[in-house]
Parts: C-alpha cells; sequence; structure tokens
C-alpha cells in the first residue's frame, strides 16, 4: 500500500473515529451491535440508506479475506497481509460509518412504506 493510500485510509478512520464521539452521534459499540439489525433490515427492503451494490460489495470482499485465493498471495512478507488488511479496514469503515447512518435512521422514526399505486 503506497503512502497516499495509507495516508487516506488512516484519514477516513480518524474521521469515523471522530464521528462516533460526537454528542448525537451512535457511539462505537451502539454502531457495531447495529450491524446485524441493519443488514436485516436492508435485505427485507426496510432500510434504504445501503444498497444491494454496496451489500454485494461487502460480501465478495468478505469472501476475499476468508479465500486462500489472494491478489497478491500471503507469502509476499509485507505486500501479502497488506491487501487483506487494506480490504479488512475498508469493510469495517463502511460497515461503522453506515451503522451510524442506520442508528440515526432508527432514532428519527423509521418512516413506513406502503407499497401500491398512489391514491389522490
Amino acid at each position: 500500500m503506497d503512502r497516499k493510500r495509507s495516508t487516506a485510509a488512516a484519514g477516513q478512520a480518524w474521521q469515523i473515529y471522530s464521528e462516533t464521539l460526537q454528542p448525537d452521534a451512535p457511539g462505537f459499540f451502539e454502531r457495531v451491535r447495529a450491524v446485524p439489525r441493519m443488514l436485516k433490515s436492508v435485505l427485507r427492503g426496510r432500510y434504504k440508506g445501503m444498497s444491494f451494490g454496496t451489500l454485494g460489495l461487502l460480501a465478495l470482499g468478505l469472501v476475499y479475506i476468508i479465500s486462500p485465493i489472494d491478489a497478491i498471495p500471503d507469502v509476499i512478507p509485507i505486500a501479502g497481509i497488506a491487501d487483506d488488511t487494506g480490504l479488512a479496514l475498508w469493510l469495517a469503515a463502511v460497515l461503522v460509518k453506515s451503522a451510524g447512518d442506520f442508528v440515526t435512521w432508527e432514532r428519527g422514526g423509521r418512516p413506513t412504506v406502503i407499497v401500491g399505486e398512489p391514491i389522490d
């Protein structure tokens, strides 16, 4: 991972961490506990704050981390682990940020979605 990317990743992680410390923002552990509820709401179509495309990318990223097949093999000392670590940090950052948005959405009251034709 080059310096610009690592600096950008560190900056994004710091921004998300700082966001969890705001007075009205959900805390880090509240966000972590909200991830399963958020995923369930996205899959059921209740929460529109995360698209199915983003959810698919998260799933593919998790499969890549778990899979023994890597773009950069782990036997290469630093680079082999850096790609998995970078991807894991990206996954964590997206989940924490999205979970914060989800908790804020939950606190604001969930709007009900009525499927059907609008009536004048």
